[in-house]
This record gives C-alpha cells, structure tokens and sequence, in this order.
C-alpha cells in the first residue's frame, strides 16, 4: 500500500491507505479523528464536511491520493479551544439535538462565513442547504450562522 503525507489541522502526517481510499476513513481509521462522520457515503447528507484548502468539502468521496499538496482542516482543527466564533454560537443558540450532523453543519458554516461574513435570510439557508439534519434543527442552525456572522463583523 502506498505511503501519503497530508497536512491535517496544521500538521503533517504520514498515512498508508490504498490510494482510493477515502479521506473520511483515513480521518477516522488512521488518524483517529473522529469528529467527521459517516452519514451517506455518497457526499448527499454533508455530516463527512471537512475544509479541503478552505472549501467545505464532502471527505466521503475525496481520495487521499488526490490530496498532496493540500491543506485539511477538521472540526478537531477549526479551532484549538471551540473558540471559532460559529462554534461560539452553535453553543449559544444550542444547535444540536443529537449532535451527530454537527460536525458537519458546522464546518459548512465556518467556509461560508469565510467567503460572506454578512449573508442574507436566503443566503444562510442556500449555503446550508446540503447538509441534512435528520432531528430537523435547521431553524436553531440558520439563527446559528446568522449570530456567527454577527461576531465574525
């Protein structure tokens, strides 16, 4: 099997997975990260969002092969203490229920907010859109993103 240096949360770490090998499992089997979940395995449900060079990124689909050269970040790096202001709100407004999408959601709103750090109602929920919340809090999250734009102001 081949051997793969990723830069994960600011590190470099090396890997040896198959070169099709998903950057969700090598997250989770190989460097025990475990904050990025399995939802759908077909990048649909969002719950797998990491940022790949800053763009929210379904790790499901994404082969490590593909991924020299490029800069991971995952819930466990968007911050070192959950001080990341939609972490902060996502607090604030208690988000989850069960908190199984959150990882995702959450990753999805930080690339977001980097690109449109005061969104519209309407943007909020397009940008949000793709990641399934299977207790329904979609309400609580767009509030969530709205409250993190307003600290990232």
């Amino acid at each position: 099997m081949p051997n793969y240096t990723l830069n994960v949360n600011g590190k470099q770490v090396s890997v040896t997975a198959d070169a099709d090998t998903p950057l969700l499992w090598v997250l989770r089997d190989e460097l025990n990260l475990v904050g990025t979940k399995f939802g759908c395995g077909i990048a649909q449900c969002g719950a797998c969002t990491v940022h790949i060079d800053g763009v929210a990124t379904r790790s499901c689909q994404m082969q490590v092969a593909i991924l020299d050269d490029t800069k991971i970040t995952t819930i466990e790096g968007l911050s070192k203490d959950g001080k990341h202001p939609v972490q902060v709100a996502w607090k604030e407004i208690d988000v989850p229920q069960c908190g199984y999408c959150q990882a995702g959601q959450i990753m999805t709103a930080a690339a977001f907010l980097e690109e449109n750090k005061n969104p519209s109602e309407n943007e909020i929920r397009e940008a949000m859109h793709g990641n399934i919340c299977r207790c329904a809090s979609y309400n609580r999250i767009e509030k969530a993103v709205k409250v993190a734009s307003e600290k990232l102001s």
